[in-house]
This record gives structure tokens, sequence and C-alpha cells, in this order.
């Protein structure tokens, strides 16, 4: 516990806050929404490197960094680490949360299990949509997004429970759109493997027309609650849809009241080309690779140019980096922190099985001191393509070592608050926006490093205006159109 006082405001605004709060917390009421206070976030305040930059952090329902000496305990399924961790983002002004999810103990490494296991690498993963409601209840104003695969959800279900999850949230849910990229899940629902990748996108394309329409089978102003008549809801204005296409059918209407949203966040990945275009046909804000300044530039405006092209304003989506930055007090420090992880004599095997996870392939079967032959995936290409460095010439020892380096020293997001905040500035100015994802190497979470960035790269962020200090809006889309 430590003896807090805010010293900016007593000084400037009234008198002297003192208060105690654990280092981890820090849950007393500053002035302002967001740590920290407006005056502290302008004081000394740079030139405006163009637009501020959105913040999401990507994690999901796992045991969390269980083997560090620091970690979370290895055992937070009753939801507490996370809601707390929520609320930390919340005061740091995030835009969102994103619980990550897959549906499958992966066997993808090794042709067994017993990687991912010995691990935890994607398992044990608890549902998200609990966890959701948990977070939305603890929280006011982050934004709380859930993936949901298309694979395990008929369309009626996963529209009545996105509507009641925005309801929690009061309007600040949102949906992570996925396909499934494993066979092995695809074998959990009755399938022998997954469709390919364009078939699973045409029928993507095709479910989200229908959870839309559900969405909006109930108009904004069905519920009366007319007294005097005794009626709750006007029966002309929900209506069902006689929904059928090709791959789905449904009757309709959904019987929950119309979202506070309308419809809940979109978000989505896409790597592919017809992963980029279903991502811009659909979605709010997107999750990208970080792969080279070059590589982001480009993919973000072939996104806006099919946005455009479906008739959407391209400002309307938001394309968010996944990052892992990695945080001390000094550059030298944080770059020892670096090569104690990669050090460390289960990495290697981590950071292969980890990648096996998502992409499908067995990488045991390949010579650790040999490039990689080219390869495809019916899994996450994007994900594959970013950790082969195609063309690199670097063996599959030296990219498991690079599994989450950046593509370029511009991205090397490695060194004290400053300098990291200083490189996304630059690199944000360079792809043109919107945003980075925060997530930490295999999703292992710990409180030291929640602290790290809401409580050291969040504040070096806002003092060059690249960081809100207080929401504007209410629901998560408001949030994501303020800038």
């Amino acid at each position: 516990m430590i003896l807090a006082r805010c010293a900016p405001y007593s000084m400037l605004c009234g008198p002297p806050r003192f208060f105690v709060v654990s280092v981890w917390t820090l849950t007393a009421q500053w002035p302002g929404n967001c740590w920290p206070c407006p005056y502290f976030a302008s004081e000394g305040a740079r030139h405006m490197a163009g637009k501020p930059l959105h913040l999401g952090w990507f994690m999901n329902f796992t045991p969390g960094e269980w083997d560090h000496p620091l970690g979370a305990g290895g055992a937070p399924w009753d939801g507490r680490f996370y809601v707390d961790m929520a609320q930390a983002l919340e005061r740091a002004c995030f835009d969102y949360i994103m619980i990550e999810d897959t549906l499958m103990v992966s066997e993808a490494y090794g042709e067994s299990a017993e990687a991912a296991l010995k691990h935890a690498l994607q398992v044990p993963k608890h549902d998200p949509a609990p966890l959701a409601a948990l977070i939305s209840a603890a929280t006011t104003r982050l934004g709380v997004v859930a993936t949901m695969s298309t694979l395990a959800y008929p369309p009626f279900m996963l529209a009545r429970l996105c509507s009641t999850l925005d309801h929690i949230a009061g309007g600040r849910f949102g949906w992570n759109i996925v396909t499934s990229g494993e066979d092995i899940a695809a074998q959990n629902f009755g399938l022998d493997k997954l469709p390919p990748r364009e078939a699973r996108y045409e029928m993507a394309d095709e479910y989200v027309d229908l959870v839309c329409k559900l969405f909006d089978s109930w108009d904004p102003d069905a519920v009366v609650m007319d007294r005097a008549t005794g009626t709750y809801a006007d029966f002309h204005k929900v209506r069902p849809i006689h929904f059928e296409g090709k791959y789905f059918k449904c009757r309709g209407p959904l019987n929950t009241v119309r979202s506070p949203q309308g419809k809940p966040v979109f978000v989505q990945a896409g790597g592919s080309p017809r992963g980029r275009a279903f991502a811009a046909k659909h979605a709010d804000s997107i999750i990208a690779t970080a792969n080279g300044l070059e590589g982001m530039k480009g993919y973000r405006d072939d996104v806006r140019r099919h946005a455009a092209s479906f008739g959407r304003d391209p400002d309307e989506i938001k394309v968010l980096f996944l990052v892992y930055p990695i945080l001390a007090e000094t550059d030298d420090e944080a770059q020892a922190k670096r090569q104690r992880m990669i050090s460390s004599p289960h990495f290697i095997e981590r950071a292969l099985a980890s990648t096996a996870t998502v992409t499908d392939i067995d990488f045991s079967k390949f010579d650790l001191d040999q490039p990689l032959p080219r390869l495809t995936t019916n899994g996450e290409q994007g994900s594959l393509d970013k950790f082969a460095q195609w063309g690199s010439g670097k063996t599959l020892r030296q990219l498991a070592m690079e599994r989450f380096s950046a593509a370029g020293s511009e991205l090397d997001f490695v060194g004290s608050p400053d300098t990291v905040a200083e490189k996304m500035a630059n690199a944000m100015e360079a792809i043109g926006g919107d945003g980075f994802l925060i997530s930490t190497p295999f999703q292992r979470t710990s409180r030291r490093f929640i602290v790290e960035v809401t409580e050291g790269l969040v504040p070096a962020l806002q003092r060059r205006g690249l960081m809100r200090t207080a929401y504007s809006g209410r629901t998560l889309r408001e949030v994501l159109a303020e800038y």
C-alpha cells in the first residue's frame, strides 16, 4: 500500500487529496473519469503527432502468467483477476478489452496435446461470454468484446446472446467475428474438417446478414410500456424476418429487446484477401498483424479501399495492430527483460507450439536449423506469413526466437514508457492510424505488466496528446467514433 497525493490537482484545482491505495488497483477517484487527471495529462504535452490513437487489449480467459514469481496464480476462473484488469484499463481510457477464444485442445504440434497442456497454450480456456458479462457489470465506459465463432453458434442464439450482453454492458459490447481455423475445432461440432477458407467467408457473409436482420427485427420504439392500454411492446413493430439463404434459414423475430447500439460493435481479423474484404464490409474495428510499417500501411489502405467499394466511410473502421510491448524503467532494463524471456529453456517449444495452434501446422516436423519451406494453411494465413518472414532465409529456430519481435526497429516496442510511446507515435504517423491492440507473449498476462502499461505507457502517450484522458462517448460505437 502507498499514500498518494494528487499534486497537480491540489495545487491548481483545490485542496490536496490524500488516500491510501494499492500499487495494483489505484482505485482512488482521481479528477476526470480516466487516470491520470486532465491537468496531469496536458502538463508538458508535446505537439500532437496526428490524431490520438485507439488502444485495446487482446487477452483470453486462460491461466495467465501462472509460473512467474509475480504471476497471477494460475487459477483465475472466478473472473476477478480479469475484472480487476478491465477496471485498470478503464481508468487508463482504453477503447476496449477483447476476449479471444478457440474451441479445442490443440494437437497441431507433434500430433499431440502434450505441448499445449504442458505450457498452457490456449488451454485451459474458459468461455468468454460469462466473463464479458462480469466485466461489463463492473465497468461503466470500457468496451467489452467477446469472440464467438460462426462455427459454434446458431445465428439466432448468437444474436440473442449479443443483444443480452449489450444490454448488460449498457451499449458497450462488441462481437469479435471468427469462423474458427482449426479442423480439430470443427470435429467438436460434428464435422470432419473445416470448409475451405473461401467457403467459410461466404458462409460468414450470409451469417452476418442474418444476425443483422435479427437485430433489426425490433424497431427502436417497439417497447411502449403503455400502462393505460396495458401494452408492453407494440406487435406492429416486432416482426419475423423469414430469412432463407444458401446456408442458413431463420424465421425470427429475435425475442430480446433491441440492442442499445442497434447491433453490437463488430470486430474482425481478416488477413487473407478474402478476409480483408469481409472485414471491410462488416467490421467497426479490425485486428491486424504488425508486419512492418510498409505492410501495415498497405493493409490499412487496402481495407479502406474495400470499405469505400462497399459504400462505407473508411473512417468508420478502426484498424488496431497487435503488438507485444516490453516495458521497464530504462531501455536497457527492458532489453534485458526481453533477453531473459527468449532465453528461457521453454521459449522455443512454446513459440512453435503456439504458432502451430493458430496455423494448424506441425512445426515439430521441420529442422530447427533450416529455413521453412513455403507453406499455406486453412488456418490463420496472416499469422503464418508474419511468423515465417518469407524470403528472409532465417532458420526455424530464429523465427521462433523472433515470434513476438517487431518487424523492423520502428516497431521494436521495447524500452521505457517514453521510448515506446515515441515509437508508437512515429509508427501511427507513418501508417495513418488507427491504433494498437496490446497483448503479451502466449497471452500470459500479469498484474505487473498491466500496471506497466496503464500507469507507465498510457500516461506517456497522454503527455504527447496521443491518448484520451476522458471518455466522451457512452457506447462502444461512440467511443470508437470519438476520433
